[in-house]
């Protein structure tokens, strides 16, 4: 299913849009040596309920997890880069901690995540990474508006992770969003310009460029969610949620 919202339900959009990226960036405050994953899920679970809000992860059962997910944020560490449960773990100097979430607020969902280091040592190819996936991210925005075709996107965002070395996968990517979290059309993070879907205003999409260091095969944890890097190498994810509109793409989950 595709949507296109109408304005009344972009407002809304872009309510959830700014409370993501506050949940979000009050977590990564929050966030120090010693921080336990469970602890942050229960941050998140706090503020989604005191913003009148509801998460779009705790009840979330997909054919490809062992559902339903059961926590409020995905918190994936290391080798860790999709789906992260969040378990008892006291995060530790120079993890790298990747903050999934996505919230629905009156009926229309956001969706976005951040990767960071913990603590104050910082390998160099662990912050280029993350900072691929951040430019990936952003040329990726910068090819949307009314009229491209997702396929633009894909290639502006696959260009920029295969330039900096990572080679891709195309299993999970970004997305569309609106009443529910994951909505046609798939957005893979490489593809071939002028191909696919034309976007049109009042469409909203996840865009979300991940990577890991030297591989592009994924294994699953025993808990049936978490997916790793099959080498046990590191990863990063960038996500934004962008509307189309009349002019080009409006970023609803960046912070104030």
């Amino acid at each position: 299913m595709i949507e296109i919202l109408n304005p009344t339900l972009l407002a809304r959009a872009k309510d959830s849009g700014a409370l993501v990226a506050d949940i979000l960036h009050t977590l990564k405050s929050r966030t120090v040596v010693g921080t336990n994953l469970l602890d942050i899920d229960r941050w998140a679970e706090k503020m989604i309920a005191e913003a009148g809000a509801q998460s779009c992860y705790v009840d979330y059962a997909p054919s490809f997890g062992r559902g339903p997910f059961g926590h409020y944020i995905c918190t994936a560490v290391n080798d860790a880069v999709l789906h992260g449960l969040p378990h008892d773990y006291a995060l530790a100097d120079g993890d790298l901690l990747t903050l999934d979430l996505a919230v629905s607020k009156r009926g229309v969902a956001a969706d976005a995540a951040i990767s960071f280091i913990v603590g104050d040592t910082k390998a160099p190819e662990s912050v280029a990474m993350i900072e691929t996936t951040e430019r990936a991210l952003a040329a990726g925005i910068a090819a949307a508006g009314p009229g491209a075709r997702i396929g633009d996107l894909s290639h502006a965002i696959g260009t920029v992770l295969s330039e900096a070395g990572y080679v891709i996968n195309t299993e999970f990517g970004g997305h569309g969003i609106g009443s529910t979290m994951h909505q046609d059309p798939h957005v893979p993070n490489t593809g071939r310009p002028g191909r696919g879907y034309r976007l049109r205003a009042g469409l909203l999409l996840a865009l979300e460029p991940w990577v890991m260091a030297d591989t592009d095969q994924l294994v699953t944890d025993a808990d049936g969610w978490t997916l790793r890097s099959a080498t046990g190498c590191r990863t990063a994810h960038s996500e934004h949620t962008i509307a189309i509109t009349e002019s080009g793409a409006e970023v609803l989950t960046s912070p104030n």
